[in-house]
Order: structure tokens, then C-alpha cells, then sequence
């Protein structure tokens, strides 16, 4: 991909009326909104940002990466206190402080804020941001209602929408009558749940449900089929019986059929039966923000959830309106968003850049940690490539062995023949520093053999690519430590 190609493009780049400098307006101010209107100033667009929220920032460094980390570091650090591998380390029951870990999480939120978006914005006389809820008039205006009652209309030569999404939350009986818990407000959780129910089974679910095991409450979860169903199964396997041997109970192919609240506790009815907590989490994904924008009146096409459809270079259905983030059906990732609202930026302003999703990395911060790129088996069976695989238990692992750490593996699948790696599934410590070596040798076309035959440092986590790419042509049990 080239930013800077701006051939055979213009047929729906529209220029701004009068010779006047180029107009964009930016529904949202997350991180796909940010990296868009610093590429559209930087392309010489001005720039309107429209924030409808508190706060400006979006879901990643106001509730969602930034402080789900902050909380999954501590409780990680609480459980190498009442369990090492060592023997010469004694074990004890960490004390543990939940408010001191808000406090800290909201100072660091407030922080990389000022730091990342506030001054960003202070620095930039081309972006100029409005509050207000904004809808669609026409194709090139929206009626934005600003916080003070007042409407005002703005408008722009391009549009870009990256509105973000909010916690969905299901159609259980009884459940818009309890006071659930959605991410947002479980990650700054200043108390203990005795017993936490975790309705859900994906990322979100099974980060919040490790995390609150380790700060020391009882967990549950309720997976409608298994975990991680939409991962490589062995992956969502592995995932279950690290769980399981933490003490978090998972209950597959089990639904919430209704609940109710009474006397500070939930009681959920299930199709396993009744259960019972005094905290329950709702972690079942999350909805695009369009229903208020009023998309159908200028024609913009959403799939069933609501989600924006749009091409490689972030194109709506409405030219001159563009989309990146997750209100769009792209993968609900911030580096998605972000590279997305650069190359839409590109887009506006004359370009032709495309976002390219082959390679790209994904990460959920476990422990083991689970991470994957490119096409799995049964991907790969779907588009009707023909495949080969080999997995690699971390105990062929020197790092993983030296740590004491075990549990896991690597898999990895290459098209049968010609051997080019295809995709990379990971269950392991620090997976997620492990896959974007995968990712790069996707992105460049290398065979296995070629990863193989690469120089990897030792002892680190790594090398475990390396050795399950050696497993394609010999066995690596028979290799000696550092063998090239």
C-alpha cells in the first residue's frame, strides 16, 4: 500500500467549493477519529470533531485498554504472590487494595488523555471540536444537538463517522431491571464480589473473569457455546483448562434464561439450572453507536447489527462519507480504528490508501495469553486452501521451561506444497509479544522453512516460532539447546 498514490481516485473525491481549504467532519473522538483529523491537518484539511460524550478519547484509553491492563496486571501480580513455581519462594495471600488500584487506574487514564488526545487538540489550531450529538441532514450536512440545547448545522466536503460502540446488552428476561455490571464499570471496580457471574465467553468476558479470580472473588461463567468460540478450538480448549485449574468455573453450551434482583443478590435462571452471586458481569460484545445518527437518510448500508459496511479504503455506501472503528464491520480492534482513520484521511484528502487485514495480529491478555494471525485450519478449509500445521507444546520450549511455565503452545498453518505460513495460534505467556513475529513473516510471504532457518535470540519467549517451524521437516526433541 502506498498513502501517497493518489491516481485513479478522484472520480469520488469531490473538491471543496471556491478554492477553499478542505472541510472534514469527524462524528467521534476515539482513536480512528484522532488519527484521522491528524492526517487530514497534516494533508492541510481542517478539521470539525464531534464528541457527544464527557470526555474525549473514546473506549481504549477511557475504559477499555488502558485501565482493563492497569487491572490485569495487578491481579496478576496478586496471584505470583499466593502462587510461584519456585521452591525457594514462599508463597503468601496478597493484600489487596481495590480502591488504591482505581485511584491509580483513573490517574493513568487521566494522563495518557492529556497526554494523547487534550494536547493533541491544544497543539492543533486545524481541529476544532463541538459537542453535541450529530445526525445526518444530507449527505454533506449533519444537525449536531450541543449539550446546551442549542442545534447547530455543519458542513463538510467529507465526513468521516467513528462513533465506537457500546456494550450490548442481551434480550434476558428481567435483566433491564438489576443493576449489572457491563466492562465499564467492572474495570474500575473498587470492591471484591464474593461470587462473580461473567455472562459472556469472549475477550472481554474471559479477561474480566481471570482478573476478579485473582483479586480474590469466586467466578463463574456462562458460555452459550465455548470459550473463545470464534477462535481456533484448541485454542479456547486450552484456554478452559487453565481456568479450570485457577478455580473458574465455566459452564459451556449454558444460557441465562431470566433474572432478578433481591436482597443485594442475582439470581440467574439458566438452562443448567439456578445460580446465585452478588455481582453480575454482562460481557456479550458490543454494538455499533449508529442508531442515532439517522444513516438512512442518506443511504448509508449497515449489516444487522447496525455496523457500518465498508470497502478496504473505508468507504461508506454514500460517496464522501467514509467510516472506521467499531461502528463499522471491521474487527472491533483500536490498531484497526487508528489505521483505518489514517488511511480514510489519505482517502478524503486525494489519496488511495487501503487497509490491508491479512496480517493482522490479535491479542487477549490472559494467562496464558492467547494470540493469533492470519487463517487458522478451518479458515483456511473455507477458502478452500489446502493446509498443513504443526503444533508445539511449550515443554519443547527452553524459555518456558526455565520459567516453569509450561502450560500452552504454538501452532502454526502453512499452505500444504508450497510450505508459505498462512497463520499462527498461540497459547502462551507474553503470546502477544510472540505473534507479531508471525505476523511480519506472514506479511512477507515466508515459508516455514524460512522462519525456521532464522536467527532467534535465547533464551526468550520467541524462539517457540522458530522450533514449531523446524517441526515441518525434523524433531525438534532431538535438537540440542540453540539449535540452528
Amino acid at each position: 500500500m502506498n498513502d501517497d498514490d493518489r491516481s485513479e481516485y478522484r472520480d469520488v473525491v469531490t473538491p471543496p467549493k471556491n478554492g477553499e481549504r478542505l472541510h472534514i467532519a469527524i462524528i467521534g473522538s476515539g482513536s480512528g477519529a484522532f488519527a484521522a483529523a491528524i492526517r487530514a491537518t497534516e494533508e492541510g484539511a481542517r478539521v470539525t470533531m464531534i464528541e457527544a460524550g464527557k470526555v474525549i478519547g473514546g473506549t481504549c484509553v477511557n475504559v477499555g485498554c488502558v485501565p482493563s491492563k492497569i487491572q490485569i496486571r495487578a491481579s496478576q501480580l496478586a496471584e505470583y504472590q499466593r502462587h510461584n513455581p519456585f521452591e525457594g519462594l514462599s508463597d503468601r495471600e496478597p493484600e489487596i487494595d481495590r480502591r488504591r488500584i482505581a485511584a491509580q487506574q483513573h490517574a493513568r487514564v487521566a494522563e495518557l488523555r492529556q497526554a494523547k488526545y487534550e494536547k493533541i487538540l491544544g497543539d492543533n489550531p486545524a481541529i476544532t471540536v463541538l459537542r453535541g450529538h450529530a445526525r445526518f441532514e444530507s449527505a454533506d450536512t449533519l444537525l449536531v444537538e450541543r449539550h446546551d440545547g442549542e442545534s447547530r448545522q455543519v458542513v463538510a466536503d467529507r465526513i468521516l463517522i467513528a462513533t465506537g460502540a457500546s456494550a450490548m446488552v442481551p434480550p434476558i428476561p428481567g435483566l433491564q431491571e438489576v443493576p449489572y455490571w457491563t466492562s465499564d464499570d467492572a474495570v474500575f471496580s473498587e470492591e471484591t464480589p464474593e461470587h462473580l457471574i461473567v455472562i459472556g465467553s469472549s475477550v472481554v468476558a474471559v479477561e474480566q473473569a481471570q482478573a476478579f479470580r485473582r483479586l480474590g472473588s469466586r467466578v463463574t461463567v456462562l458460555a452459550r457455546s465455548t470459550l473463545l468460540s470464534s477462535e481456533d478450538p484448541d485454542l479456547g480448549r486450552g484456554l478452559m483448562q487453565a481456568f479450570r485449574a485457577e478455580g473458574i468455573e465455566v459452564q459451556e453450551y449454558t444460557e441465562a434464561r431470566s433474572v432478578r434482583f433481591e436482597s443485594g443478590r442475582f439470581h440467574l435462571e439458566t438452562s443448567a439450572g439456578r445460580l446465585s452471586s452478588d455481582r453480575l458481569l454482562v460481557a456479550t460484545g458490543r454494538t455499533p453507536n449508529t442508531s442515532k445518527l439517522s444513516l438512512e437518510r442518506i443511504g448509508v448500508e449497515t449489516d444487522q447489527r447496525g455496523a457500518i459496511k465498508v470497502d478496504e479504503h473505508l468507504r461508506t455506501s454514500v460517496s464522501n462519507v467514509y467510516a472506521t472503528g467499531d461502528c463499522t464491520d471491521l474487527p472491533q480492534l483500536v490498531y484497526v480504528a487508528a489505521a483505518g482513520g489514517t488511511r480514510a484521511a489519505v482517502n478524503m484528502t486525494g489519496g488511495r490508501a487501503r487497509l490491508d487485514l491479512s496480517a493482522m495480529p490479535k491479542v487477549i491478555f490472559t494467562e496464558p495469553q492467547v494470540a493469533s494471525v492470519g487463517l487458522d485450519e478451518g479458515q483456511a478449509r473455507i477458502k478452500g486452501i489446502e493446509t498443513e500445521s504443526r503444533t508445539l507444546d511449550l515443554e519443547n520450549v527452553p524459555r518456558a521451561l526455565a520459567n516453569f511455565e509450561t502450560r500452552g503452545f504454538i501452532k502454526l498453518v502453512a499452505e500444504a506444497g508450497s510450505h508459505h505460513l498462512l497463520g499462527a495460534q498461540i497459547l502462551a505467556p507474553e503470546a502477544g509479544e510472540i505473534v507479531q513475529t508471525a505476523a511480519l513473516a506472514i506479511h512477507n510471504g515466508m515459508t516455514v522453512e524460512e522462519l525456521g532457518d532464522l536467527l532467534f535470540p535465547y533464551l526468550v519467549h520467541v524462539e517457540a516460532l522458530k522450533l514449531c517451524a523446524q517441526t515441518f521437516s525434523k524433531d525438534v526433541a532431538k535438537l540440542s539447546c540453540c539449535a540452528g
